[in-house]
This record gives C-alpha cells, sequence and structure tokens, in this order.
C-alpha cells in the first residue's frame, strides 16, 4: 500500500504533465482539433462492440449491443454535435451592445467515471475536454480499471498519430482509493473537476474547494395521460427502460397512469414484451429481489435482464420477458418501488385526475432524482405546460423514449453523457453539459459615448 507522500508526489507527477500537455496544445486552431475529434471518434466508434464486450465482462453489468450503439454514439453523435463550432478566440459579437465573447480553455480537468457507463463516458469527456483545448485526467471505479486502459490506449494512439502531448489525457491507472481522488479533486493545478457517479462523489466534488460540475440520481416519472398514444408510449418506455439492462439513470424509473387507460396501457405493455406482475408475483418479487436492510435493488439484480430476474423468482410469461413492472400505491412513496431502479423493472402507480397525476409526479422526484428528468404522453400541449411548470426536472421530455432523449440521441438536446440537476439536485446547471462548460468565456466590452 502507498503512503500519503507516495500518493500526494504521484498525483502531483500526473496533475503536472497534464498541465504541460495543455499549454502546448492551447494554441491548436480549431480545424487543427476538430482533425484529431474526428479521430478519435472514429477509432472508438471502431472499438465500439470490443469495449462494449469487455464493459460487461469486467462489470458484469448491462447488454453488450446496447452498450456498442451507445459507445458509436458517445463517438461518433457527439463529435457531430462539436465539429464546426468555435471552441476559442472570439465566439460571438452583438454589435448592437459592442460585447464580443471570447474564449479561453479551463485547463486542466479531472473526471470521474462511473462503473455503470465507463467506456461512452470516457469518450465522451475525452471529446468535450479537447474541444475546448484543455487536458484530461480520469479516474475510473476500480471494476472498470481494464477496460479503462483499452479505451484510453487507443486515445493516446491517436494523440500520437496527430503530434499531440499524450500527457493530454491521462488516466488513473492503479486502484488509487479514496486518497488519490480526494487528493486530484484538491490539486491547486486542476482547474475544474466532472463528477459523474453517487451522491456522495458529487458532495465530495462540491466540497473539495475546486469548481465542479456535477450531476445526480434519476428516478424519472413517465405520465401516461388519458389522451396518450398507448402503444407509441409502451413502445417507448420499454425500449428506453431496457436498454442497456436498465442501467441509464435517464430512462423512466416509474409509471404514473390515468385510471381511464390504465388497462390498455397494460395491455399495450404486454405487447411490447413487459410483465405486469400479479399479485402473489409482487410479493415473490419483494421477498427475494429487495434488500430488506437498503430498501434497495439486490445488487446482483443490476444491470442484469430481466428475463434472467423474471427467471430466478419463477416470473414466466409464454413470450421474451423484457420488463418486470410492480404496481404500487401512493402509500409506497418510499424504498424502492419511489426510488431510482437501476435494472429493467418499473413502478406503476394509478391516479385519479390530472392534478393529482402532476402532484405524484412531483413528489417522486422530490423524493429522489429532482432536477433529472421527466417523461410526459400527451397530445396537449396544455398539459406539457402545466407539466414542465411544476415537475423540477431538467428535462422535460414529451412522447419519447427517455434513455435516448435525455442525451440527445432522439431529441433536439445536447447529445452528452453528463446530465446536470440544477439546485433541484444540488448541481450546478440543469443543461446536458458540452465543452462550452469547460470554457472560460470573457466579454469584451466597448464605452459608450456620453
Amino acid at each position: 500500500m502507498m503512503t500519503d507522500d507516495q500518493i500526494t508526489a504521484d498525483v502531483d507527477a500526473l496533475v503536472s504533465r497534464a498541465s504541460r500537455a495543455q499549454e502546448a496544445f492551447e494554441h491548436w486552431s480549431d480545424e487543427r482539433i476538430d482533425a484529431l475529434l474526428h479521430d478519435l471518434a472514429e477509432s472508438f466508434a471502431a472499438a465500439a462492440e470490443a469495449l462494449a464486450i469487455a464493459t460487461v465482462e469486467e462489470t458484469g453489468m448491462g447488454s453488450v449491443s446496447d452498450k456498442t450503439l451507445k459507445n458509436r454514439f458517445a463517438s461518433l453523435g457527439v463529435y457531430a454535435s462539436l465539429a464546426g463550432k468555435p471552441g476559442q478566440g472570439t465566439l460571438t459579437v452583438d454589435a448592437a451592445r459592442q460585447v464580443a465573447e471570447v474564449a479561453s480553455p479551463v485547463g486542466v480537468v479531472f473526471g470521474v467515471v462511473p462503473v455503470t457507463n465507463p467506456v461512452a463516458t470516457a469518450m465522451f469527456k475525452t471529446l468535450i475536454a479537447l474541444k475546448g483545448r484543455n487536458a484530461l485526467i480520469l479516474s475510473f471505479h476500480h471494476r472498470a480499471l481494464d477496460v479503462a486502459g483499452k479505451a484510453l490506449r487507443i486515445v493516446t494512439g491517436v494523440l500520437g498519430a496527430h503530434g499531440a502531448p499524450l500527457d493530454l489525457v491521462q488516466w488513473v491507472r492503479r486502484r488509487g482509493g479514496r486518497e488519490t481522488t480526494t487528493k486530484l479533486m484538491r490539486h491547486p493545478q486542476v482547474a475544474l473537476i466532472l463528477a459523474t457517479g453517487g451522491a456522495g462523489l458529487v458532495k465530495a466534488a462540491y466540497s473539495s474547494g475546486t469548481p465542479a460540475i456535477g450531476v445526480g440520481p434519476g428516478n424519472a416519472p413517465a405520465w401516461i395521460c388519458a389522451d396518450a398514444d398507448l402503444e407509441e408510449a409502451a413502445r417507448a418506455i420499454v425500449t428506453s427502460k431496457t436498454f442497456d439492462n436498465g442501467l441509464i439513470c435517464g430512462a423512466e424509473h416509474n409509471l404514473v397512469v390515468d385510471e381511464r387507460v390504465a388497462e390498455s396501457f397494460a395491455d399495450a405493455l404486454v405487447r411490447n414484451g413487459a410483465a405486469v406482475l400479479t399479485g402473489d408475483e409482487e410479493a415473490r418479487f419483494a421477498a427475494n429481489a429487495v434488500d430488506v436492510e437498503s430498501r434497495s435493488l439486490r445488487s446482483e439484480w443490476i444491470g442484469q435482464p430481466a428475463a434472467t430476474i423474471a427467471a430466478a423468482l419463477g416470473i414466466e410469461r409464454p413470450y421474451d420477458i423484457r420488463l418486470l413492472i410492480v404496481r404500487t400505491g401512493s402509500a409506497q412513496l418510499q424504498g424502492i418501488y419511489a426510488g431510482e431502479k437501476l435494472a429493467p423493472f418499473l413502478s406503476w402507480f394509478t391516479v385519479a385526475s390530472e392534478d393529482e397525476g402532476l402532484a405524484l409526479c412531483r413528489n417522486l422526484l422530490k423524493h429522489v432524482g429532482a432536477g433529472h428528468t421527466a417523461i410526459i404522453h400527451t397530445a396537449s400541449a396544455e398539459l406539457v405546460d402545466r407539466f414542465a411548470r411544476t415537475v423540477p426536472a431538467g428535462r422535460i421530455l414529451v412522447n419519447s423514449p427517455a434513455a435516448q432523449g435525455c442525451c440527445g440521441m432522439t431529441t433536439g438536446l445536447e447529445c452528452s453523457m453528463t446530465l446536470g440537476c440544477g439546485t433541484f439536485g444540488g448541481n450546478s446547471t440543469t443543461d446536458n453539459v458540452t465543452f462550452r462548460h469547460l470554457l472560460n468565456i470573457k466579454r469584451v466590452a466597448y464605452g459608450r459615448a456620453s
């Protein structure tokens, strides 16, 4: 085990190399940076499936096919959203106000990467950091260190091919633990922390004394209104909540269903591969899938296919089970049924009116997931407006699968793997974080004649 002095020396060396690399990279043109990002994205995409296989093998969570798609989105999709946009110099000029905005990099960025989404998050943070002419140091969960090395060696190869400093993107290559993370967060030469992970990690980032952009847990309610297209809503929800075996925090976590369409909607869900559990099945689920102490899903079921969980619990259907749904009530606004569920299962709450539906969606987010995402399925612009004004969420998705919509895959939102929750969720922004958040924007303002 390393001593405190050894950890300090190791961190100092890491940050010093990053700082020197960033200074050498700072004067690259946008065109040269975009060429570098293009090749990074292409190289990541070419390795997307191999990295997905390695991720599932190492972490034991998620779906290879979905992680492959996610890796391609985090590379090619994110690159397409960045290419051609100015990341330095004069960004905008307001002739009427005589104010210009001029960009400078923030410097050395420290990025923490979650075990649920290691490769795509690392790809994304690499692209946005370099777009802003910053250096990046990444820290991975110890259960993803092997795949981290595979992904980051791709980065190093592309950097070398473009004549960029190899230390522009570095990662903590050993099980550094909390001490290393804390020292990196508090290092005087680290300019900004991008914290993607649990609440404790985000709190540590914000309390480190270094500027930080953090995220929060998801727990998105999906309100199924009386006028919803039930078949489309069911298809969107099953497509979203089964994506990567439910590991996307921005996916649906709770169904809030108008009682006038409850049975028809249940039928639509079944047609799309969901199993709405019977009373006996719900009891078995509660007894065997829920950790009584933590009142959350047992760890062995996180990121596992619904069919695997169903088989273990003796739940059978005459079709392939893609999603498990547990009907519950407003008296259970606590614990697993009202919280984030990183697996392909959902809670179902039935409501008698629009007012009740709005109130329940708001209360679910207040319980867990404030600021993240909320979904409404309706044809009514008035209901969308009421919903958007009422719920404390940074992303309001309308008639969209949430996992794909919140990150900009199937909506017009910024393509991002880091989704802020604003002050609702204890974060500094509600934005889908992108390279602009990794810039210092200076304002050049001319004096007006008196």
